[in-house]
């Protein structure tokens, strides 16, 4: 068989074929067409009604969304508000503390210095005092020490004017020795 010939055939068993589906749609559309029209409308109104409430939701969700998006936007702000204060506040805070402190660190060393210079006062006037009584202390041992030395040359002198010298001492002891022995001759009395 030719090319020709078959596809003549095959066109005209395609023909048939499409003559048959279409007898077949008309006693389908017979016999179901009510009923599937029936079905076709409610699935219609079925997607419509599904579109509808979907694009409801769609538009609910999108403004909820919004309205969260627009709530976390101002919370953030307002948390970013409160945290900027916060810091400039404790900004403010740490200058006043900086400044607390340079003060009373200046304070403090102007009471420091005012303190050394007490002390550096103090010290003078307990060395000039240690001074004048070691002085006057110096000056009374001397003069004790001279009383003393004249005292004691005084004492010298008058033991030297009153003491026995050994010389007479041991004759006078010598002569009473003799006369307790009676050996010594008493100058007879007159």
């Amino acid at each position: 068989m030719t090319k020709e010939a078959k596809d003549a055939e095959n066109s005209t068993s395609a023909g048939d074929e499409l003559a048959g589906v279409g007898n077949v749609d008309q006693i389908r559309d017979i016999i179901f067409g009510s009923q599937m029209r029936d079905y076709e409308s409610r699935f219609q109104r079925l997607e419509e009604r599904l579109l509808s409430e979907l694009t409801t939701m769609k538009n609910d969700t999108g403004t909820r969304v919004d309205a969260l998006e627009s709530y976390m936007r101002s919370e953030m702000d307002a948390l970013n508000n409160r945290l900027g204060k916060e810091r400039d506040e404790r900004e403010a805070d740490d200058k006043e503390l900086t400044e607390d402190i340079k003060k009373l660190s200046k304070e403090l060393l102007r009471k420091l210095s005012h303190l050394d210079d007490s002390v550096a006062s103090q010290n003078r006037e307990l060395r000039e005092q240690l001074l004048t009584q070691s002085k006057s202390l110096s000056s009374d041992i001397n003069a004790t020490r001279e009383q003393l030395n004249s005292a004691l040359v005084q004492a010298t002198n008058e033991l030297q004017h009153t003491k026995t010298d050994r010389a007479s001492l041991a004759e006078l002891l010598s002569e009473m020795a003799l006369r307790l022995k009676d050996e010594f001759p008493l100058p007879s009395s007159k």
